[in-house]
């Protein structure tokens, strides 16, 4: 045979064997495989016995993570940073009943084969009680879809699905705490917001609503006001951009346009978030936290709103709480709604109660189209509206602008006067409620 046979030859022996090792490799994923209802489990642990986690990747640093007394997680190592707690709790109840997909080998005797000689990834658990266990994760299995693994001092291997890697697999950006205010977010009882145009401080009354102190005391929008509170929980650093635009957030900050200041209190004291925008980024400062960092576009945005978008435009305070007496001063004439359980009277008499409830509707969505500081001459129109507390509203046509007025506030609604009539025309068209027909 000539040389060139001779390397035909072996070339496809190799291939022959190659398949071979390929074929029974695969055959050993397939045999070891269990019913769906009983994957072998590599760890089975309470979540409150883990006292220490390290995970290891093949030619980095490890990551190092410690359960205080208080029975709060920290970060030891790479960086000694507090920890998201959501994200550590999620991957401490992970790895307490960590599940294989199924055995391959029940006494592994060549490690290297599966990649478990020098495991591309290593994760410890240490218990209160000082012991650890570690796994293990080798290659992508021959099948695709899964991966190598082994309990380090077990000498069995098995197959893990890419979702129970990845669920294990984290680097100090996935678990670092990155929020940039560190607050209560149910016990803020003030919120400062500067902007470029005005400065806003809002602060909670007896009732726990919001209210706007400065610039002035006016109403606020209870549900504007807590989305603020909710960005500002809700601010995070952004640790998904490359390593080289983090380090240039400092700089992008120092030269960027101020946007907003943000003052958040609550039982723990005071907590400051500044934002700035450079060009079409932005970024922030906190005193909670050290250093400069892109944040979400939302965030800025979020806190970039004129005073007027935070005001409460509702005319009435009463909400879906069901008044139990409306009163009406239509120029000359007066009149006066009761509600007594289920009816509603006026004068003795039992009303339509539908009409009742539309007309209550009407004023429940009488809403300011801008407000004003001037303008109120006199009133045409007064309502008085008795719920949990009494709300009395006045009305005034001012050369065909309608502006109201509440009692007791310096605040002034411009309405739209198409809402007035259909109030004025609800009442004037408010009856009687229809007789019973007789029974025979």
């Amino acid at each position: 045979m000539n040389s060139r046979g001779l390397i035909i030859a072996g070339v496809v022996a190799a291939a022959l064997g190659g398949g071979i090792w390929y074929s029974e490799k695969l055959e050993k994923e397939k045999a070891g495989k269990p019913p769906a209802d009983s994957a072998p489990k590599l760890i089975e642990l309470a979540d409150d016995q883990f006292k220490k986690l390290e995970i290891t990747k093949r030619g980095g640093e490890a990551l190092v993570l410690e359960r205080g007394t208080d029975g709060k997680w920290k970060m030891l190592a790479p960086q000694s940073l507090p920890v998201d707690a959501d994200a550590t709790t999620a991957l401490v109840t992970t790895l307490a009943t960590f599940s294989a997909e199924s055995l391959v080998e029940e006494k592994a005797s060549d490690l290297a084969q599966f990649g478990l000689a020098a495991p591309s990834l290593k994760v410890s658990i240490t218990t209160k009680d000082a012991r650890t266990r570690s796994i293990l994760v080798g290659d992508e299995t021959v099948s695709g879809g899964g991966f190598y693994a082994k309990l380090e001092g077990d000498p069995r291997v098995f197959t893990i699905f890419n979702y129970n890697r990845a669920a294990i697999d984290k680097s100090p950006n996935d678990l670092r705490d990155k929020r940039l205010l560190t607050f209560d977010q149910q016990k803020v009882t003030r919120v400062e917001l500067a902007t470029a145009k005005t400065a806003t401080e809002f602060g909670k009354n007896t009732a726990g609503e919001w209210q706007i102190l400065k610039p002035g005391p006016y109403r606020a929008d209870n549900l504007q006001v807590e989305e603020i509170v909710r960005k500002l929980k809700d601010a995070k650093m952004d640790l998904a951009i490359p390593e080289d635009e983090i380090k240039k957030a400092g700089a992008q900050f120092a030269t960027g346009t101020a946007v907003a200041t943000a003052k958040v209190t609550d039982a723990g004291g005071t907590q400051i978030l500044e934002v700035r925008k450079n060009k079409d980024d932005f970024f922030a400062k906190s005193n909670a936290v050290d250093g400069i960092w892109k944040v979400a576009k939302e965030l800025g945005e979020g806190l970039n709103k004129p005073l007027d978008e935070l005001r409460n435009k509702k005319v009435f305070d009463f909400g879906f709480v069901d008044p139990t007496k409306v009163e009406f001063r239509l120029g000359d004439s007066a009149t006066a709604l009761t509600k007594s359980g289920e009816e509603w009277t006026r004068g003795g008499k039992k009303m339509d109660s539908a009409q009742v409830l539309t007309l209550i509707d009407k004023l429940r969505d009488l809403t300011a189209i801008t407000f004003m500081t001037t303008g109120f001459t006199t009133a045409s129109i007064e309502i008085t509206v008795t719920s949990k507390q009494s709300e009395k509203v006045q009305i005034a046509n001012a050369g065909g602008r309608f502006i109201a007025k509440r009692d007791g506030e310096p605040s002034l609604y411009e309405l739209d006067g198409k809402n007035v009539q259909e109030i004025e025309r609800a009442v004037k068209e408010l009856k009687e409620a229809s007789a019973a027909p007789a029974k025979k």
